[in-house]
């Protein structure tokens, strides 16, 4: 991006009051934003958009010494407002051409947007204003980074009918370092980076690394961007070590992603001297309100059987005809004050991550299992939500104020559960002080899902898995979670207390963050009612359903063969929940204004929560900025915590089929594409790939509105929820993809096994990029691809074009359908489409966080047989093939 560095020397003097003329002045003072900038600076500059306006005005590129001298800026400004030029320049207002001039760039027919890459090297320039994505060739790609920001003209159509775009300016690049595998060849040491979007290799720098191996996994930080002229430049900064070694993929995931998991010195430090018990000062909270006294009430807390962090409490007793229900929550705010170490490390987070065997928590330890924990029989300062609800499960009161408690119980689901169950058995005369309690809160929930079923919220039903580990840190198997009457209580209790979080902000016209879900767009809506109709359905509300015609829906198709597929439709029909400062209601929840209150340990939306219904109570106001782009800066965290989480289950899955190649399995198809079908294994719940090629020899047609895919000849369909029986024939770790071949009716595979671990690849050789160019493999996720193939746009055409551009033609970022890992704790904010509905819908739940990290087990092998009969038909010459068809029909003459 060109700078106008020169236009305007800098000056050293320092004056309090800039002298200006009457005309100057006036001038000046006509800006809108003059008052803003008043209240900023002694002297006020012109704002950007004022200055805007008066390009406008001029009608032509103006140079910058002209506006200068247009505003009257004084040698002493001349600094400031250069930077504010080069500002405009970076955001994309103005473009500084060739001879410095300044030109609008609406003027120029720009357009503005960021850079969507693709692993087969071309990509997509997604537009800021929202239309439609430019194609971008992969000649234009070299000037550039997935995620770098640009402007570009519109230059055509490419032969599939898509807009295209030429590169005119790099506004911003995002990428600073890369984390991938170190390679060489002849010589030549590059990185591979494990960003797939990125196709790039980084070109290491003869000076300035740390000594690494090829093969090894490395950190790199860009010293020269990639341009028309040459490839990005890089220097290894860190060496992870090998890609197999144990946790390796949850380190890469980090990197990858740009997950902050190291605290600064800072945020540790306040940490460490953050009292770990609630002292005589505690009792008033920073903003002087008093807290109440609930020490004595039977608060318990109600968790995973591993979990370590407890951010909320429950209590539930008979008032009257109704009920009374305490939500005590932990007070995170009272230790995290805004602009604090730990707040500014905590919004850079934006929510803990839980992995596999490892969590990367918003706070410190001290703070997050310590003094914010409500761990048992120890004081903990909390704030309260005390609801009065009807017999009917309406809310008809309630009040927020900060206390201290005392926990009297730390209970795990299974153990409510068979209280619950057997009233008089062992366990619940092991905790007979808490048993009426257990059974009023049991008693409560079932009027406050009475309520949820009459108010007409969706409620889908879904299987969430966990992965059991080993002593060596191996897959030992994937197990269904069952959820029970202690789960969903208390994600009713949690339910009730964020909607009267949101009501009670939004009656107080404070500003706050609202998790909005709004309905389904007209595109997806109209793609869903085409669906239903073919198969004799139909959904009421008309152009605007409700959640209620959703769920009306579901109830008159339990029971069919197909309710999984229109399940399925039906959560892919909806939009993404996101954090926003406007109040829209959350679709799924059928409520009118939903809010996150319930977890401020592990969301910083939650944590701002508390922060401004504190604010109402003591008669002042929370204003932590923009809301909006806070807003859009933690949903942003949510989606990158879920996509490195999901890279992560991915690739310990593929590590775990790798043990099971050519081995055989019943399945159901889980998603249809354009390139095949995806098939998720019954009793192991991962997903692969059957390619259309594998289908038959036949022309395979993919009908988007049916979700099917069709052959010409044979008239053979392949549709979501049909079983197959497959074969595992491919497992690729470096791309967390795989293969699956459908067995024939005399039960041999098309295909046979085939290992393509990426720890068996040589560094930077030929067969590793072959590799590449060989048959496409599936995502444990199928779902990411499913939703892109029919949202996004996919690559050219190209001649013989390879399984690998066909599978992700549909771009590698699209949400994804995927089970939140269990360890995801109540409230998970997940949502939709990309989500399990439990996450959409916004279901608060508890899981379990991650266990001890060991070393992964020895690496699987393909089998002798396989891999020498695959060798064996590779060798064979086509030619041979030809001729022994021949023979045979010559035979069938003679006879």
């Amino acid at each position: 991006m060109r700078i106008i560095e020169e236009q305007f020397p800098v000056s050293t003097e320092k004056t309090k009051k800039l002298k200006l003329s009457k005309a100057v002045l006036k001038l000046r003072q006509a800006d809108p934003f003059y008052e803003q900038e008043l209240a900023k600076y002694s002297q006020p500059m012109p704002s950007r958009a004022y200055m805007l306006q008066k390009l406008v005005e001029h009608g032509a590129p103006m140079m910058p010494d002209e506006l200068s001298s247009l505003f009257g800026i004084l040698p002493e400004e001349a600094d400031f407002f250069s930077r504010r030029i080069n500002a405009m320049a970076r955001e994309g207002d103005i473009v500084i051409n060739r001879k410095g001039a300044l030109c609008i760039a609406d003027k120029l027919d720009l357009i503005k947007g960021r850079i969507q890459g693709h692993a087969d090297g071309f990509g997509f320039v997604v537009p800021d204003d929202g239309s439609a994505d430019l194609f971008v060739s992969p000649n234009e790609m070299r000037k550039v980074l997935h995620g770098d920001r640009v402007m570009v003209r519109e230059v055509g159509v490419d032969r599939r009918g898509r807009r295209e775009g030429k590169i005119v300016e790099v506004l911003e690049h995002t990428n600073s370092r890369l984390v991938g595998r170190l390679l060489e060849e002849r010589g030549v040491r590059f990185v591979r980076a494990e960003e797939k979007r990125i196709n790039q290799d980084i070109q290491i720098s003869p000076q300035g690394n740390l000594p690494a191996e090829p093969g090894q996994v490395v950190t790199v930080e860009l010293v020269s961007q990639p341009s028309k002229y040459g490839p990005p430049i890089g220097r290894i900064i860190e060496v992870l070590g090998n890609y197999a070694d144990p946790g390796m993929e949850i380190e890469i995931a980090l990197r990858k992603h740009d997950l902050p998991h190291v605290f600064s010195a800072k945020a540790e430090a306040q940490a460490a001297k953050t009292a770990q018990k609630v002292r005589k000062k505690d009792w008033k909270t920073d903003e002087g309100l008093a807290r109440e006294d609930l020490r004595d009430l039977p608060l318990v807390t109600i968790d995973g059987e591993t979990s370590r962090d407890f951010d909320d409490a429950v209590f539930a007793e008979r008032a009257g005809k109704g009920w009374r229900l305490v939500v005590a929550i932990a007070d995170v705010s009272h230790y995290v004050r805004p602009g604090d170490a730990l707040d500014l490390d905590a919004y850079e987070r934006g929510t803990s991550v839980y992995f596999p065997r490892r969590v990367i928590p918003m706070l410190p330890e001290p703070i997050s299992n310590g003094i914010c924990s409500l761990n048992p029989d120890v004081e903990r300062c909390c704030m309260v939500c005390d609801m009065q609800i009807s017999a009917k499960g309406q809310v008809k009161k309630a009040r927020f104020y900060p206390a201290v408690m005392l926990s009297k119980a730390r209970l795990t689901y299974t153990e409510v559960w068979d209280i619950l169950q057997e009233p008089k058995g062992k366990p619940a005369k092991q905790r007979k002080g808490v048993v009426k309690h257990l059974q009023a809160l049991h008693a409560l929930f079932q009027v406050l899902l009475a309520a949820r079923q009459k108010r007409g919220a969706i409620d889908f039903e879904t299987t969430e898995t966990r992965m059991m580990f080993n002593e060596q840190g191996k897959i030992e198997r994937i197990v269904p979670v069952s959820r029970n009457d202690a789960h969903r209580l208390i994600e009713e209790c949690m339910l009730a207390a964020n909607v009267q979080a949101a009501h009670f902000l939004a009656q107080n016209k404070h500003e706050a963050l609202y998790r909005n879900h709004e309905g389904p767009t007209e595109r997806k809506l109209e793609n869903l009612r085409r669906f239903l109709n073919e198969r004799g359905l139909s959904l009421g509300g008309g152009d605007a359903p409700t959640a209620r015609d959703y769920a009306t829906l579901m109830e008159g198709v339990k029971g069919r063969p197909d309710t999984p597929l229109l399940q399925t439709m039906l959560l892919r029909s909806m939009q993404q929940a996101v954090y926003s400062p406007e109040q829209l209601g959350h679709f799924g929840l059928a409520y009118e204004a939903y809010t996150h209150f319930t977890s401020p340990i592990r969301r910083y939306p939650d944590l701002l929560v508390h922060r401004a219904i504190k604010a109402v109570l003591s008669k002042r106001t929370y204003k932590p900025g923009k809301w909006d782009e806070i807003g859009a800066h933690c949903s942003q965290t949510e989606r990158r915590a879920d996509e490195a989480t999901r890279d992560v289950e991915n690739w310990l899955k593929c590590y775990f089929m790798r043990d099971h190649l050519g081995e055989v399995f019943d399945g159901v198809v889980a998603a249809v594409t354009s390139f095949g079908l995806f098939v998720q294994l019954d009793g192991l719940y991962i997903e692969g790939l059957v390619h259309i090629s594998e289908l038959g020899a036949d022309y395979f047609h993919y009908d988007e509105t049916s979700h099917c895919l069709r052959g010409e000849r044979s008239g053979k369909t392949y549709s979501l929820t049909d079983r197959l029986t497959v074969k595992v024939a491919r497992v690729d770790l470096e791309t967390s993809k795989i293969d699956f071949v459908l067995l024939d009716p005399d039960g041999d595979a098309s295909l046979q096994a085939e290992s393509a671990g990426s720890d068996t690849r040589s560094s930077g050789s030929k067969r590793h990029r072959a590799g590449k160019a060989r048959a496409a493999v599936a995502s444990a996720d199928a779902a990411a691809v499913l939703d892109a193939a029919v949202d996004e746009p996919a690559a050219p055409p190209k001649p013989a074009p390879k399984r690998e551009s066909e599978r992700r033609q549909a771009r590698t970022a699209a949400p994804t359908v995927q089970a939140p890992p269990a360890s995801v704790k109540r409230g998970s904010s997940a949502s939709l489409p990309g989500q399990r509905p439990a996450a959409l819908l916004e279901a608060p739940r508890k899981g379990k966080p991650a266990q001890p990290e060991a070393k992964p087990a020895a690496k699987a092998v393909a089998k002798p047989d396989a891999a020498s009969a695959a060798r064996k038909r590779a060798a064979k010459p086509v030619a041979a093939l030809l001729m022994a068809a021949a023979g045979k029909d010559k035979k069938k003459q003679k006879g």
